[in-house]
């Protein structure tokens, strides 16, 4: 898969392109790129994505403070795995985002060279984002490309969006979240030191600082698991502000993980969350948490195995 930070200089080969934000590459968005595969093989061409960076909405409105489900590293991976060509991982400036549809259209589809262009229900582009895919269908037959509009998707009777897979983490419903991604969440970042309190009380733990912009899912511990040295390992994460031990503390997150024992500072580790255990509580002492951890150990350890066959 090949990765474009600038636009090509001459119209690139013939592409289907899908459109998209793709935080969380959800099944709404896989449902999006299987359609944009599809056209391909039956057209004889590539498959292209778009991608704008950072997230349009964190350019127009940033007071929101928009948290994301997934890095940028994370949605290339996935991209890839899906079978995508080309991503075109373009900057999202004010400039940009006061284009209107016509030229963003003369200067960005026509420019990558596309024949068919696949969105979702909802898409919008240009300036203010007045173009709707009715817009995009009536540009398509003046510059010569097709367009397909996929459908919402939905599970349990509910829309598959990026929001509302926030929310539901926001709300510490794993399950829900699950269902809409297709797979578990993840949560992912560098292992820095912490306080190291958790090795005193015979429950070492990795403190996982997560990018800044990277949705945390709501405090409390839940059951996760990690592939480390080559092999899954399970554990126990807490995210939260440790009130056992302070009054005030900035929110944390920190993994001990079962049958591990080895040196992870300064590593990238994803964390794959398969459910929230318990909410965060202050304990009467060291005595009344360190019982609490073994219940919470062997509740993941039982869920892991048994349930999803980590």
């Amino acid at each position: 898969m090949q990765v474009r930070k600038r636009l090509p200089d001459n119209p690139a080969p013939s592409s289907v392109l899908a459109l998209g934000n793709f935080d969380g590459v959800h099944l709404g968005h896989r449902r999006l790129l299987e359609s944009g595969l599809h056209e391909a093989e039956r057209k004889h061409a590539s498959l292209s994505v778009l991608v704008f960076d950072p997230h349009p909405l964190k350019v127009l409105y940033p007071e929101r403070g928009l948290k994301l489900l997934t890095t940028t590293e994370e949605r290339l991976h996935i991209f890839e795995k899906i079978g995508v060509d080309t991503i075109y991982l373009l900057p999202f400036t004010r400039q940009m985002a006061d284009t209107s549809p016509q030229k963003f259209v003369e200067m960005v589809l026509v420019k990558i060279g596309v024949i068919h262009v696949v969105v979702g229900f909802n898409y919008s582009f240009g300036a203010a984002g007045k173009g709707t895919s009715e817009d995009l269908h009536t540009l398509g037959q003046k510059y010569g490309f097709g367009v397909s509009v996929l459908q919402a998707q939905s599970v349990d009777g509910r829309i598959i969006s990026s929001s509302a897979i926030r929310k539901a983490l926001s709300q510490g419903d794993v399950e829900s979240a699950r269902k809409m991604l297709g797979r578990s969440p993840c949560l992912c970042g560098k292992v820095v030191e912490g306080e190291q309190r958790g090795r005193l009380l015979g429950y070492p733990t990795a403190n996982i600082l997560p990018p800044a912009d990277l949705l945390t899912p709501k405090r409390g511990v839940y059951a996760v698991w990690a592939e480390l040295g080559g092999r899954k390992v399970s554990g126990i994460m807490n995210i939260g502000m440790k009130p056992t031990f302070h009054t005030m503390y900035a929110t944390t997150v920190e993994v001990h993980f079962l049958e591990f024992d080895g040196n992870l500072y300064d590593q990238e580790i994803h964390v794959q969350i398969e459910d929230r255990l318990r909410e965060e509580r202050k304990f009467n002492g060291i005595d009344e948490l360190k019982a609490q951890l073994q219940k919470d150990a062997r509740q993941a350890e039982y869920l892991l195995s048994e349930r999803f066959k980590y």
